[in-house]
């Protein structure tokens, strides 16, 4: 089977941000696929909502071999074996442990209620475009 290559947005603002961005990226390699690039941690404001707890944020590419909608489905279970409890809703954020964002999908474009790739917000937030722009190739 052909290797496909994603962009995941990373971020955490809540625990020992660092270790559980290391921790994402573990899961990751075990679950999604090897990791190519990775950018540089980013802190950055909460972005959407008010908290005193600040983000660290990174972008990995990696090839995965998994379809858009079973990544997501991993990317969401890596989310809450690291303790994330629950999800944005309709543009509502709040602070968690992990957010794994599908940021592209090789050159693939998907609208569904449930799956934007790109991912809808990237020009929006310095945070994903920043590192997203360090690695991209």
């Amino acid at each position: 089977m052909t290797d496909h290559i994603v962009y995941l947005g990373l971020g955490s603002n809540l625990g020992d941000r660092h270790q559980i961005l290391l921790s994402a990226c573990q899961e990751i390699e075990k679950l999604i696929g090897p990791i190519v690039r990775q950018s540089a941690f980013l802190e950055s404001e909460p972005w959407g909502f008010c908290s005193d707890n600040r983000f660290l944020n990174a972008v990995v590419c990696c090839e995965t071999e998994l379809s858009p909608r079973a990544l997501l489905w991993t990317t969401q279970q890596i989310e809450r074996s690291l303790g994330r409890t629950r999800k944005s809703v309709d543009g509502i954020y709040h602070d968690r442990t992990i957010d794994i964002d599908i940021l592209l999908y090789d050159h693939l474009t998907v609208c569904a209620p449930d799956l934007r790739i790109p991912h809808p917000l990237i020009l929006q937030r310095p945070f994903v475009w920043q590192p997203l722009l360090e690695i991209l190739q």
